[in-house]
């Protein structure tokens, strides 16, 4: 038995030749660009200044003024040294090698950014500020398909969750002049379609994409007529407000970090809380490992006792709650009203961070920061007057997701159970 689970660490974790040598070969590949896209272009003698303080805050740490060129090339000597050092080591885990991808990912953009900035000021500390805000709803959003996956079940209809509690909250909020009581009726609007979810999923047995698909479906209709019906002819009922940023003390002092991470609304702390919470109760407490053992063994799991169908309920409607309260962050958390379709598409991005992530918090919570950097990074090109066409800067964090998801950064493994129908015997 020893023999065997080894064998099958090794088979998981150890990156075959032919992975291997695509990687060396990427990275060299990257090295190259970074010399003939960004270092050719360049005047001699240009510097890049970068911010290191989000705009309207008080500086903890003075700017970074570095030279243009000559952090190009090492950049550029970088990624091709690690590519030769991919090449020629033998064998290699698939941890150290996307660790390694994400470092020589993070040396070219800083490349492109330096390059984009050269001769100009590019404020980095906003940009990241921005990256978080916008990771928010990615991030949150994959929990949500954590919690539901986890059990076992499905949930494509993220998208369609997060449309319909933006709305809501937005209206209730607006009504009532209470942010917080939005907040819990988005989160309320997410646990009903939970529900639905789980009547068709789990006692009906449909199809769970076909299911979460009607839902998306009837979620961007209704939330369409709605706002067409009544919130353009009414438009006091479409003007819900923000939470303010909260500056926590001594934290948000700490030089350059602070002001980016701890300088935020309550959205973002709630997301910190959340991302530390699921990770301890999935999988450091019972619960978790029954939650767990739902979508991966349902059948030993009901044999130890475990009631699979009440599990895979609460995995659903868990899930759809926090897709709720991910959905609420577009109206009561960034924009203070309400939009047709505001969502775009992000319920599906997070669904590709959760799968990018291995259905782990933390793993979710990075890519959705590559996303969200990817999307921030869009509109500081844009102020940067860069020759690219602007529908290629909007296309960005699509691209990067379609990336991710053909398998860049290696196979992601999936609770075996998920979205096949549990028949107790």
């Amino acid at each position: 038995m020893a023999t065997t689970t080894s064998t099958f660490h090794q088979e998981v974790e150890i990156v075959s030749p032919t992975r291997q040598r695509v990687m060396g070969g990427l990275f060299i590949l990257l090295g190259v660009l970074i010399w003939f896209l960004f270092i050719r272009p360049l005047e001699p003698g240009m510097v890049t200044k970068f911010g290191m303080t989000p705009g309207g805050m008080d500086a903890t740490i003075g700017d970074m003024t570095i030279p243009s060129t000559a952090t190009l090339y090492f950049l550029s000597a970088m990624c091709i040294g690690l590519g030769v050092a991919q090449l020629v080591r033998r064998g290699g885990f698939r941890k150290s090698t996307n660790l390694i991808l994400g470092l020589v990912a993070g040396f070219f953009v800083f490349g492109f950014l330096t390059y984009g900035a050269a001769g100009k000021s590019l404020n980095l500390a906003g940009l990241l500020n921005v990256s978080i805000s916008k990771a928010v709803p990615l991030t949150l959003g994959a929990l949500a398909g954590i919690l539901s996956e986890r059990s076992g079940i499905i949930n494509i209809a993220i998208e369609g969750m997060m449309l319909s509690s933006a709305m809501t909250s937005c209206i209730i909020a607006s009504v009532t002049d209470s942010l917080w009581l939005g907040v819990i009726v988005g989160v309320l609007t997410g646990a009903m379609y939970g529900g639905v979810l789980g009547v068709l999923s789990i006692k009906y047995k449909v199809n769970q994409i076909i299911s979460g698909t009607a839902i998306n479906i009837f979620s961007t209709g209704i939330t369409s007529y709605i706002s067409a019906k009544f919130m353009e002819a009414y438009p006091q009922i479409n003007q819900s407000g923000t939470f303010p940023n909260i500056e926590l003390p001594l934290l948000s002092q700490i030089p350059f970090i602070g002001p980016v991470l701890f300088n935020a609304n309550m959205y973002v702390y709630a997301m910190y809380i959340f991302l530390v919470v699921l990770t301890v109760a999935l999988f450091y407490t019972k619960w978790g490992l029954r939650l767990r053992s739902a979508g991966e063994h349902p059948k030993a799991a009901d044999t130890l006792g475990i009631n699979v169908i009440r599990t895979r309920y609460m995995g659903a409607i868990l899930g759809a709650m926090m897709a709720g309260f991910a959905g609420s962050y577009f109206t009561l958390g960034s924009v203070g009203r309400f939009d047709e379709v505001m969502t775009a598409g992000r319920g599906f991005i997070a669904l590709a961070a959760m799968i990018f992530g291995n259905w782990m918090p933390f793993g979710s919570f990075g890519a959705g920061l590559l996303f969200g950097f990817t999307d921030a990074l869009a509109s500081k090109l844009a102020i940067l007057q860069l020759r690219i066409p602007s529908q290629f800067l909007l296309m960005l964090p699509y691209i990067v997701t379609m990336v991710v998801l053909a398998g860049v950064v290696g196979k992601s493994q999936a609770p075996a159970a998920e979205g096949t129908p549990y028949e107790k015997e």
